[in-house]
């Protein structure tokens, strides 16, 4: 189960794989960003223009153009790519879907909820975009879906 839309679980992925290729200096075409996360490519096009669009990403056209991050970028917290795709109802929304639960009118899961949702609020405020770099490179994280998921 995710916690995540689909778009976010892509745009999440794309982040990662270009950040880790603009550590090494590199731009990312969509094709090899598509085949190295496992989405399909027009679908991926369109996430990355709207997070082009609302700055989190940087792209250059022309034959040695491709997507990359900024050092500044780089530093974002992964909370900024999430609220950018699926908005902040994570963060912010109760558990079942209720618009009435609050504080004062919870719903049965309203503070269970709360502290989960708190603490993915928290992971989230605590990664950096480029923070799996290292990782990444070496292997010990991966971007795909294996066989079994």
């Amino acid at each position: 189960m995710a916690i995540f839309s689909k778009t976010c679980e892509y745009a999440i992925r794309a982040v990662f794989y270009i950040a880790q290729k603009s550590a090494s200096g590199m731009k990312s075409g969509i094709k090899d960003i598509a085949a190295e996360i496992d989405s399909p490519e027009l679908y991926l096009a369109k996430i990355l223009q709207d997070l082009s669009r609302k700055g989190l990403i940087t792209s250059t056209k022309g034959p040695n153009g491709g997507f990359f991050l900024t050092s500044e970028m780089l530093e974002l917290p992964l909370i900024e790519v999430v609220k950018a795709v699926d908005g902040d109802a994570l963060f912010t929304g109760c558990g079942l879907g209720l618009k009435q639960c609050s504080e004062l009118h919870p719903c049965p899961l309203h503070n269970e909820f709360k502290a989960i949702r708190n603490d993915i609020t928290l992971m989230l405020s605590n990664v950096s975009i480029g923070g799996f770099n290292q990782e990444l490179a070496e292997g010990l994280v991966s971007l795909k879906k294996s066989k079994t998921d």
